[in-house]
């Protein structure tokens, strides 16, 4: 069965740094595709990053492209989420995902201004 298990949000300061981490436990991590959503309240769920299964293909949304990195640890069953250059406008709760519909419990991201 498949697990999501996230970690890495908090608090920062705009310009500050931050990573996220979400653990893989069960399934075939090798055969899907992961990323990340984000979400705040009001608003829907939406993309922020993708890597594909065999780690060859990223994608990321035009809102963090240049700050964001999403890279996979396959030694781990880990998939990271490098935010660079924070912005209070990237305050949300952020969803690990799995391929095709598997989710993390959302970690909390808040910057301040």
């Amino acid at each position: 069965q498949v697990q999501l298990v996230e970690s890495g949000g908090g608090s920062v300061q705009a310009g500050d740094s931050l990573g996220l981490s979400c653990a893989n436990s069960g399934g075939t991590f090798l055969l899907h595709g992961m990323g990340w959503f984000r979400q705040v309240p009001g608003k829907e769920r939406e993309f922020v990053a993708a890597i594909a299964a065999n780690g060859g293909t990223k994608y990321l949304a035009d809102s963090v492209k240049g700050r964001f990195t999403i890279s996979r640890d396959y030694a781990k069953n880990t998939v990271y989420l490098q935010m660079n250059s924070l912005k209070p406008e990237d305050t949300a709760v952020y969803y690990c995902w799995l391929t095709p519909n598997y989710w993390g419990q959302g970690t909390q991201v808040t910057v301040s201004s």
